[in-house]
């Protein structure tokens, strides 16, 4: 069984963060962003878009598929009251928290920069995708608790046995195309508090942690063919992008997706799963990122926006903006404030005494 650290799924996870961060600083240069309530630069870069249409369809996917991989070793060193309670901590108080304080904050800025009437009222925002893991926590915990008991059972060796082939991962595929086929979404990668995005991120949650459960099988496929599920999934693009004009149906849609994903799955595990320093500090930072980005983005846009400058360079200083912003509020208030750090779903630090008495209790 894998059972190691996988540093290339931390990495997965902090890439995916980050992408996440680019991709909505290019929605505020497209024309539509007001509609979805993100401030508008008055000039659009709709070609900004094209590759962030190559983006939308895996981006998220994939950070469903990391936190089922992650709930796997999670689930490793607890049983199931320990991962209730951890994951409570960890996903819940910092959604709850958000909802209160986070999002209402971001709108506030958005309502202050088209001289809106101010106005309060909690919300998810960005923050839905904690949500919906939690559901998923809570759904399939005993029927991951039942897998742990029978590691050795025949369902995990066939799983093992399936991945050992490059059919095997792209199989799991048919369920994508069936909820895509059956939900029909009007757009695939509208996954943000709709049905499509339930159920899609069940699917891949439930499978990020199958696929590892399956062992070291999966990983040696995704490694040995890797350049074949980004060819497979380049070549999808290439069709959505200069046949389709970006928008094909939902089945090839699904295949896509996956195809990037697994291409990804086999890359990093060739060149990340290597320990490292920054590592270690990104994997810490990275969910506080998450929760605050968007007041970052939204302070920068309301400040660089108005200034009498090229479109990309506003999109090069927001993206800078948002960075800092993010970096300076993790290191300096959320990471160093005690009483702040679980709001963010980071553990508690403890001082030495408090240590002490820990490691006595155990």
């Amino acid at each position: 069984m894998t059972t190691e650290r996988r540093h290339d799924i931390d990495w997965l996870r902090i890439i995916a963060i980050g992408l996440l961060l680019i991709y909505h600083i290019a929605i505020i240069f497209q024309p539509w962003a007001m509609f979805i309530g993100f401030i508008r630069n008055d000039e659009p870069i709709e070609d900004l878009w094209t590759p962030m249409t190559m983006l939308n369809v895996w981006r998220i996917p994939l950070l469903f598929y990391v936190s089922g991989m992650g709930l796997y070793f999670a689930l490793k060193k607890r049983n199931w009251k320990q991962l209730l309670v951890e994951r409570s901590k960890r996903i819940l108080l910092p959604f709850i928290f958000g909802i209160i304080a986070i999002t209402p904050l971001h709108m506030y800025i958005f309502q202050d920069y088209y001289n809106m009437p101010l106005s309060y009222y909690p919300h998810m925002g960005h923050l839905w995708f904690l949500g919906n893991i939690f559901v998923y926590v809570i759904v399939l915990l005993p029927l991951f608790f039942y897998l742990k008991k029978h590691e050795e059972g025949r369902f995990r060796k066939g799983l093992s046995s399936l991945m050992k082939h490059p059919i095997g991962p792209l199989s799991i595929t048919v369920f994508f195309i069936l909820e895509a086929v059956l939900v029909k979404p009007r757009l695939f990668e509208m996954y943000a508090q709709t049905w499509h995005g339930f159920i899609l991120g069940f699917i891949a949650f439930f499978f990020g942690f199958l696929l590892v459960y399956s062992g070291k099988e999966f990983w040696q496929t995704v490694l040995k063919w890797r350049w074949l599920y980004i060819g497979l999934a380049g070549i999808l693009y290439a069709i959505r992008l200069f046949v389709f004009e970006t928008i094909t149906p939902g089945y090839l849609m699904a295949i896509e997706s996956n195809c990037w994903i697994f291409g990804v799955f086999g890359f990093s595990y060739k060149y990340l799963n290597k320990p490292s320093t920054l590592l270690s500090y990104l994997s810490q930072a990275a969910y506080p990122v998450y929760i605050i980005h968007m007041i970052g983005l939204y302070v920068g846009a309301s400040i660089i926006l108005p200034l009498a400058i090229h479109p990309m360079l506003k999109f090069i200083a927001v993206v800078a903006f948002t960075g800092s912003f993010c970096y300076l509020i993790y290191e300096f208030i959320i990471r160093r404030v005690n009483v702040l750090r679980p709001l963010f779903g980071l553990k508690w630090k403890f001082n030495k005494a408090e240590q002490q008495i820990s490691i006595l209790k155990k």
